[in-house]
């Protein structure tokens, strides 16, 4: 295909906004490509779920097609000079109160693939990594996996180089918050106009929006009357609270080596609690176990799940009860081992979900020239390096007939029932008693 004359806004600056940029101009390097997104790439804060301190680079799935496609992302992170500064092979130590463990080493196999990882006994776990994880809470748990070839990303200095090289390829970079797209006369998608009133064309409209995905959408279909836009059930933005503490000079030295620790739960308790390592500057963190939606009228009579209205998605402001969530992650972890650890950092992670947690990277079915890639359900870090290869295949129709079907934008989905990481709760039952009351 020439690329004279091909345009692309990519709105979203987030894994999927970035890797879709960087190898759509890597492919077409005389076509427009515009990255739009309502933060700075370089910005302190962001909104973007992949802006963090750390995210986990992992392919220990028991889905066999995301097993495959982390390693390929994970062969990237370990040797291409663009992404390997960033990734720290620490291990995982991954208690699984399923045939998890089994499942993710049959995948390995079936894919040919040798690693050092093996499923432990917990008495003999227990002992492993100087006894980090003695006083971990094993209810219910069958056996550990410990996968030394996973590990963790310093997400946000990784996302922030890669964007970096990105826009060095040729890729342009808008500030600006997306109000909605533009359709012409015959209902394709023209492009976008952000609410400051500023109007980008383009051939290509890619929504790497994440959590905004549901919200931008339903305004879109207002605006232009195009009622197939909506994303209606097949997106739902939820969000989790993140949690870190500082560690003096001798705790940091015990946990400097220690692996990324996951506690994994079944369907009916879900979902799993993360506590990641420390990083330079000696945080150590993790993730709690309630994932929520907040849902809200953002039209008459339309009622979707969005992040707050701030321009910051108030991602600062956590309640006392999901400050609660992250004690409850630090005690299942450590046990009396962190029980002085004072917790300085919270912070709410917004992304954008679907009931089989699988993404969305689909042309929309309501409008010619609009495209969908996002859906990371808490898990699409880790495939930042490759992402954008298959949004791009997407584009072109060239993916995989299995890839196309698993992730469209119409298809049978799965009842939430079955996914540990749906979100199950609503945010105003979440919030501090004032906070409430002013809403």
């Amino acid at each position: 295909m020439a690329s004279e004359g091909l345009s692309y806004i990519i709105v979203g600056a987030g894994v999927f906004g970035v890797s879709t940029a960087y190898h759509l101009i890597q492919r077409y390097p005389h076509a427009s490509v515009t990255i739009v997104d309502r933060d700075a790439y370089d910005a302190e804060s962001r909104v973007a779920a992949s802006w963090d301190w750390n995210k986990v680079v992992r392919a220990d799935y028991d889905d066999i097609v995301y097993c495959q496609l982390a390693l390929e992302a994970q062969d990237i992170f370990k040797s291409d000079p663009l992404w390997k500064p960033y990734f720290h092979e620490t291990g995982i130590y991954w208690m699984c109160r399923s045939d998890y463990a089994q499942d993710v080493i049959n995948n390995y196999k079936k894919l040919g693939r040798t690693a050092d990882l093996q499923a432990v006994p917990i008495e003999e776990a227990r002992k492993l990594y100087g006894g980090l994880f003695e006083d971990a809470d094993y209810t219910g748990v069958k056996e550990v996996l410990v996968n030394k070839t996973s590990g963790w990303a310093a997400a946000g200095d990784a996302l922030r180089a890669v964007t970096k090289r990105t826009l060095e390829l040729g890729v342009k970079y808008h500030v600006g918050e997306v109000g909605s797209l533009q359709f012409d006369l015959d209902g394709r998608c023209t492009g976008i106009k952000t609410t400051r009133g500023e109007v980008l064309s383009a051939s290509h409209t890619i929504l790497c929006t994440g959590a905004y995905t549901p919200k931008l959408l339903e305004y879109s279909a207002q605006s232009s009357g195009i009622k197939d836009i909506s994303a209606g059930s097949r997106i739902v933005a939820g969000g989790i609270t993140t949690g870190m503490t500082k560690l003096d000079d001798e705790s940091y030295k015990r946990y400097a080596q220690m692996p990324v620790g996951v506690q994994g739960y079944t369907a009916a308790t879900g979902p799993f609690i993360g506590s990641l390592p420390p990083t330079a500057d000696k945080e150590l963190k993790w993730w709690g176990q309630t994932i929520f939606r907040d849902t809200r009228e953002v039209l008459p009579g339309r009622f979707l799940s969005a992040p707050p209205a701030e321009p910051d998605y108030a991602q600062w402001k956590v309640s006392a009860k999901l400050k609660e969530d992250i004690d409850f992650a630090n005690q299942v972890f450590y046990g009396k081992n962190g029980a002085s650890w004072k917790m300085e950092k919270h912070r709410i992670c917004w992304d954008a979900f679907t009931t089989s947690s699988d993404f969305i990277i689909s042309p929309h079915a309501g409008a010619k020239g609009l495209y969908v890639a996002t859906c990371g359900n808490f898990h699409g870090y880790k495939f930042f390096p490759v992402l954008g290869k298959y949004v791009v295949q997407m584009i072109e129709g060239s993916l995989a007939p299995e890839l196309v079907q698993k992730w469209a934008w119409d298809r049978e989905r799965p009842d939430p029932c079955l996914n540990p990481d749906w979100p199950r709760f609503e945010m105003k039952d979440l919030l501090d008693v004032e906070r409430t009351s002013k809403l």
